[in-house]
């Protein structure tokens, strides 16, 4: 992982989850969605995270982009650490990735042990994001 550098200013990590081939479009409205839900806008980004089987996904990859900010990957067993923190554990999830979280899970993992969830996870019909804040920087 590259690290993520946080301010002032871009202070939070969006997670983001999804099945492969899932169209940018719906990632990016779910992205969006996750920003409002968190009042605040896309300036607040640091960095968009995800599991690491998804370093290729074209709507991963396009979100960070659109948001002008780095695409950060974290190992199922990474993000596997994060369960603690979770506001919604899946064993769906596990089952499939091996971790209970993807967008939550990356979100925390990017933003730091002292993170916390802005926006806990929220879905779509094949994606799912979530918003932390890091620890070092308050808004």
């Amino acid at each position: 992982m590259d690290e993520v550098r946080f301010d002032t200013v871009r202070s939070l990590v969006l997670g983001l989850g999804c099945e492969r081939g899932t169209p940018v479009q719906e990632v990016l409205a779910l992205a969006e969605q996750a920003l409002r839900e968190a009042a605040v806008s896309g300036e607040a980004l640091a960095a968009v995270a995800s599991i690491d089987s998804r370093k290729s996904e074209a709507a991963v990859l396009a979100v960070a982009a659109h948001f002008t900010v780095p695409a950060v990957f974290f190992a199922a067993g990474r993000l596997e650490e994060e369960t603690p923190r979770l506001a919604n554990p899946s064993e769906i999830v596990f089952a499939r990735v091996g971790c209970h979280g993807v967008a939550e899970g990356a979100a925390l993992a990017a933003a730091g042990a002292s993170a916390e969830l802005v926006v806990a996870k929220i879905k779509s019909s094949r994606a799912t994001a979530a918003v932390a804040r890091s620890g070092l920087q308050k808004a």
